[in-house]
């Protein structure tokens, strides 16, 4: 369903006042979790995917196809659990309450593991998608779109562009960085790429280097179609607000944000965050996965109480829905929503 302009009560009240009665509700849930539900629960799936690795080198050894191609999905979905739940949650410093340990978690998962750098991501995510949300130049998910491409080809190809695009668009940037950054993650990020590579010469038993650079490029490609997908189904096509003129965090964030449906797959490698609770996920970007699930039903009720949009759709439709009109929301210029009285 299109998204709607708030109507009812909501209309009188200010979106400062909404919001902190919302963040009251939610604290409320917060105080009373126990620390396995506030960071255990994603801390062990992340280890889980460290653990697990092993076993996925391991069956790369096999000749017989089924366990060769368990050990590429095992491999695939790990990195993915690492390089998109561990970074994410690591971005936002989400996994830990300590400053210390959130920037060394930071530096794994961004840089070791996705091989990209943390300050981009950091500044890119954080600092402008998360704090200017849809509004046009700034947060509005404008580096997904490749106005070049037609539509089958952005859509069924160029996320195997990913792993190849990713670590060179990090390389591309360090040219905005200090020396010393630089150096510490052109380090890392040589760090992660060989060791992957290293692993597949020396544990899975690969002969050649050209057939462990192509089993990387598999297991690192196993879920970008998802993963591109994902980034562009929870924003775009939906109201785009200017700098100037732009609504108040609660409206900007019902009106601009989209939860998929459940796809425990997805639900595991991206989180709960990212694709079933990204509503949640950007009014309190600070919570983990599991907290954002748990407060999910509590942000819901709100919403419908003060008659918001809550915006939810399958992952089926906005596929479909972007196949039909991708040169609408990929390729022409978003319009900007004006919302009288909301700013």
């Amino acid at each position: 369903p299109e998204p709607t302009e708030p109507t009812g009560p909501t209309a009188p009240r200010g979106g400062e006042a909404l919001l902190r009665e919302l963040e009251v509700l939610v604290q409320d849930v917060v105080r009373t979790s126990s620390w396995w539900e506030r960071h255990g629960v994603d801390c062990a799936i992340l280890a889980l995917s460290l653990l697990a690795l092993p076993a996925g080198f391991l069956c790369l050894r096999s000749e017989n196809a089924l366990v060769f191609s368990s050990g590429i999905t095992v491999l695939g979905v790990c990195h993915y659990t690492l390089t998109v739940k561990g970074s994410h949650l690591a971005t936002h410093g989400a996994l830990t309450e300590s400053k210390r340990w959130s920037k060394i978690w930071l530096l794994f998962f961004v840089e070791v593991c996705t091989a990209f750098t943390a300050e981009h991501a950091t500044h890119g995510h954080v600092k402008m998608h998360h704090a200017y949300t849809n509004v046009v130049g700034l947060g509005d998910s404008s580096t997904w779109r490749l106005p070049c491409l037609n539509r089958y080809v952005y859509m069924f190809l160029a996320p195997l562009l990913l792993p190849v695009a990713t670590p060179l668009v990090a390389v591309e940037r360090l040219r905005k960085v200090e020396l010393g950054t630089a150096l510490r993650t052109l380090a890392l990020v040589s760090l992660g790429l060989y060791s992957h590579y290293w692993l597949l010469l020396n544990l899975s038993g690969f002969k050649s280097p050209s057939s462990a650079l192509g089993c990387m490029f598999v297991t690192r490609s196993l879920l970008a179609h998802p993963y591109l997908h994902v980034n562009i189904f929870q924003h775009i096509g939906l109201p785009m607000f200017s700098r100037d003129n732009k609504p108040r965090r609660i409206h900007m964030m019902s009106l601009g944000v989209l939860n998929l449906a459940r796809l425990p797959v997805l639900d595991w490698a991206f989180g709960h965050s990212i694709i079933s609770c990204h509503v949640e996920h950007h009014l309190f970007p600070r919570l983990s996965d599991n907290m954002c699930l748990k407060v999910k039903p509590v942000v819901s009720q709100f919403f419908r109480e003060k008659q918001l949009p809550y915006n939810e759709d399958s992952y089926l439709a906005r596929f479909r829905l972007f196949l039909h009109r991708y040169e609408e929301f990929m390729v022409q210029a978003p319009p900007i929503t004006e919302l009288v009285g909301l700013q």
